[in-house]
């Protein structure tokens, strides 16, 4: 048994079946060889690592922070309670995952998303927006406009471009 190299292989005259995988290949590879999808997949993988910081920075800075002066060991714990005004069945045995019993609302647990969200969107603004927007005004200043108007040879009043005769003392313009 012979073996050979991809090389090879690729040299050869392929059957048309292998033809039309080698086409797809390459169609595969040059979709995953645009700069979009791989910007995409590098923002994706970022994006999921830099949430997962910024959610230990809220449950394990900011939140006791703030619970400190609220009194309370963690935002999850707050509950509103609200009158249940019909009869409840017993809750299943055993209680499932993310159970809430009738008449609570998990208050806290929506301040903790709320901080979570404000500080991954103030990261995002300060670290990325603010910065990518210096860059354009540094890199790409803004074009400058080309004068509408000029000055009259007599008076050197401001006159349109288009101005045969000056506005302010009639003299011919060329």
């Amino acid at each position: 048994m012979e073996i050979h190299t991809v090389p090879v292989l690729l040299n050869r005259q392929l059957p048309s079946q292998a033809k039309e995988f080698s086409f797809m290949l390459k169609g595969f590879r040059d979709f995953i060889l645009r700069g979009n999808v791989v910007d995409l997949a590098v923002a994706v993988i970022i994006g999921a690592a830099f949430g997962a910081i910024t959610a230990s920075v809220t449950a394990d800075v900011i939140t006791p922070m703030i619970s400190a002066l609220v009194g309370a060991p963690d935002f999850s714990t707050l509950v509103i309670h609200i009158p249940v005004l019909h009869h409840v069945p017993p809750p299943p045995n055993p209680l499932p995952a993310n159970y809430i019993p009738p008449g609570q609302i998990h208050i806290g647990k929506l301040l903790n998303a709320l901080i979570n969200f404000v500080l991954v969107a103030g990261a995002i603004y300060f670290a990325i927006v603010l910065p990518m927007q210096y860059l354009l005004k540094k890199f790409n200043p803004p074009a400058v406009e080309p004068p509408k108007t000029k000055a009259c040879p007599e008076c050197l009043g401001d006159i349109p471009l288009e101005a045969k005769r000056c506005k302010f003392c009639t003299q011919v313009v060329q």
